[in-house]
């Protein structure tokens, strides 16, 4: 047991676990292409509704039954038979006048019914199955005279024979009904009329029934008629010409002159395998050269190969032998979805090794390699990093117009030019632009929030001035609020200088110290000036507990309202696990024990990336700077190097990947930005003071000395 629980405890290295996805993907990528779905089985990779890539003509004469287009005669032969119905039956008529006369002897009988109240022979009335009235027309029946209800009877089964007597098919029952009331007798009133056609309505079905089986036998016998269609084709008649349509009769006899091709051979599962084997040493020769971040994250890149085998199936089961289908497969937003997830540069390396494989052995595949490079090349250049919703339309209108530009390229020096194919072709490439742009803002969504990774546009919203966090942090800490939009300006303009994510920065400096506002007065930016300093009457192990616990606050409003997980990485580690160093010092001041330096240290962890210790230095800058208000450009460059060379022997930059050509840098950004804040202010004169000393010092008789000006006023 032992061993075997060492056996499963053994952990895989991450270079093991990618090289095992990219085998894997290779071996799924190389069956998309040899399948069947990949390229049918043909020496034209033609299929109906396909353009002819050239002229084919009939390599021999030929003279076969068309089965299209026999098929074709045949059905429209059977559409033109109508449908055909029964002779008239008298029986249906006797028997609807029967159940009319058994309806009408019930409501004699309600009416003589003399032991009933109204609302009996109402309600008995009103359980008729077979005709239902109106309580108007019941209460009619009631109230008639008996000699004007048996003439209402007799001109009521009088109406129903006549009407029954013509021919009424299943389709005219309704016109039937609206001619009952020219056939009642014109001696009755327009309410007795409406009463017997109520009464006669219902008895009025069809009876001329149609016929299935006779129709049947006389569509099929028009069928039969048919004789088979022959089609005859001599050497060198044109079979279908450049350009042209494939239809199904055009299929049908390249297949009978054995021009479609019936398997797979040696050679191009042989060819296929090299392409696959090529394509996939160049991604991993890619990765490795560069050794990415993403090699340490085999979540991301088991997604990466889901996707990329996604999209490459899709197109090998859509794409081949069609027209249009290629034009308007969104295939980009697999490169669009890569470089706004993860970086441009992986991004378009991907989409260039799936390009070539989605279009293998498709009739115009250069075109379709051309059209889908190009366009994913502008498409994430136009994307940039996603930062706006207008990207996301920038890159879908890119891939738009590049593709209808490399559709024309290829379409218009064609001299049998298809004008109307050429314009679907070119809306299906408008089409595509907007589905790639669109499927890409969904999938970066979705696939951003199952690998907990951070977008710009997450960022762009956390970032908004009326952020629910934001709005609370102002309302509670707004000296915080102050000090962490110094640091985001501070952190923002070095970012850029050493080519780190300044976006990310700027909103992870803007929410580091966001737990502050649950104990707003425990620190000194939000403190009144001139009130007690809460940090006076405590115990120093207690206040640095309160002062650590801001990050711990922080996490929890993070997660309270939801900030992505990259921006909680700087509430984490902007103080690393440094000393809150005036609590400490206070303690040695008043303590005459032993004192546990863990105590008063931030629980960490310590910054693990470009940003997070710029972060920490930012802040660490400007709290010292806000203190210290530095009066010239030494003291400043000083007191930058200070908070640089503290953090530095604390080994809170020691898993960053910071060098000191950026520490060079971020030095110099600091002092460049820091220069413009504490620049010395210039002294405002008191205009009116010296206005009224001025005054002053006239003598009250030389008033003819004071200006005009000043006399007037």
């Amino acid at each position: 047991m032992g061993k075997l629980s060492r056996l499963f405890s053994i952990k895989i290295p991450y270079a093991v676990i990618a090289l095992l996805i990219l085998v894997a993907a290779s071996g799924l990528a190389l069956l998309a292409i040899i399948l069947p779905i990949a390229i049918r089985p043909s020496s034209y990779s033609l299929s109906i509704g396909d353009v002819a890539p050239e002229d084919i003509r009939a390599p021999r004469s030929l003279s076969y039954t068309s089965e299209v287009l026999t098929e074709r005669a045949r059905q429209e032969a059977a559409a033109a038979v109508s449908k055909i119905y029964l002779p008239t039956d008298p029986t249906i008529a006797r028997t609807q006048i029967e159940r009319l006369r058994s309806v009408l002897n019930f409501i004699a009988a309600v009416r003589m019914d003399k032991y009933a109240t109204l609302d009996q022979k109402l309600s008995d009335l009103r359980s008729l199955s077979d005709v239902k009235l109106e309580p108007e027309k019941l209460k009619l029946i009631l109230n008639l005279p008996e000699a004007r209800w048996d003439a209402i009877q007799k001109e009521t089964l009088s109406v129903l024979e006549q009407a029954m007597r013509k021919t009424i098919l299943e389709d005219e029952v309704a016109e039937a009904r609206r001619n009952l009331p020219p056939l009642v007798s014109f001696s009755l009133s327009q309410e007795q009329v409406s009463l017997v056609v109520s009464l006669v309505s219902p008895f009025v079905v069809p009876n001329s029934l149609y016929s299935e089986e006779l129709t049947e036998q006389a569509r099929q016998a028009a069928r039969d008629s048919i004789l088979p269609v022959q089609k005859i084709y001599i050497t060198g008649e044109m079979i279908v010409s450049r350009g042209q349509i494939i239809k199904p009769e055009d299929w049908e006899a390249l297949q009978q002159f054995g021009l479609i091709r019936s398997g797979q051979n040696i050679k191009n599962t042989f060819s296929t395998t090299l392409l696959i084997i090529t394509l996939s040493f160049l991604v991993g020769f890619y990765f490795r050269q560069r050794n990415l971040p993403l090699l340490q994250n085999p979540r991301a890149l088991l997604i990466i190969a889901i996707m990329f085998l996604v999209f490459l199936y899709g197109a090998r089961v859509l794409t081949p032998n069609r027209a249009i289908v290629p034009y308007f497969y969104p295939l980009a937003t697999f490169g669009l979805t890569i470089s706004c997830l993860f970086s441009t540069e992986v991004g378009l390396i991907l989409a260039f090794v799936l390009i070539p494989l989605a279009a293998y052995g498709l009739t115009n595949e250069l075109e379709l390699i051309l059209f889908y490079q190009l366009s994913v090349l502008l498409g994430v250049l136009a994307l940039n990093k996603g930062r706006r919703f207008a990207n996301f339309i920038w890159a879908g209108l890119a891939i738009s117009i590049t593709g209808s530009v490399v559709i024309l390229v290829y379409r218009l020096p064609n001299p049998y030019t298809d004008w109307i194919g050429v314009a679907t072709l070119v809306v299906a490439a408008f089409l595509n632009g907007l589905a790639s742009a669109s499927l890409t803002l969904l999938l970066q969504y979705l696939i951003s929030q199952f690998l907990g990774l951070t977008t710009a546009l997450q960022l762009l919203e956390t970032l908004r001035p009326d952020h629910p966090l934001l709005k609370f942090m102002l309302q509670n800490a707004p000296g915080s609020y102050q000090h962490s939009l110094q640091v985001a300006n501070l952190a923002e303009q070095a970012a850029e200088t050493i080519g780190a994510d300044s976006l990310l920065v700027r909103a992870g400096a803007i929410y580091h110290d966001v737990g502050k506002a649950a104990n707003p007065l425990f620190f000194i930016e939000n403190q009144i000036p001139g009130n007690i300093n809460p940090h006076d009457d405590l115990d120093p192990v207690i206040s640095a507990e309160t002062i650590i616990r801001h990050v711990s606050d922080g996490v929890q409003l993070a997660r309270k309202f939801r900030l992505p997980p990259r921006v909680v990485d700087f509430i984490t580690e902007h103080h690393g696990t440094l000393l809150t160093r005036y609590q400490y010092a206070r303690a040695i001041q008043i303590m005459d024990y032993d004192i546990d330096e863990n105590k008063f240290r931030y629980p960490g962890p310590i910054p693990r990336s470009k940003e997070t210790a710029l972060l920490m230095l930012a802040d660490g800058c400007e709290a010292r700077a806000r203190a210290e208000l530095p009066k010239n450009e030494d003291e400043l460059r000083l007191l930058i190097d200070k908070v640089f060379e503290y953090c530095i022997q604390e080994g809170q930059l020691d898993q960053t990947p910071l060098t000191l050509l950026d520490l060079s840098k971020i030095k110099y950004s600091f002092l460049s930005t820091m220069r413009n804040v504490y620049h010395p202010r210039i002294q405002y004169p008191d205009i009116k003071k010296q206005r009224n000393n001025y005054l002053s010092a006239i003598p009250n008789n030389s008033e003819a000395t004071i200006p005009s000006s000043q006399s007037r006023k």
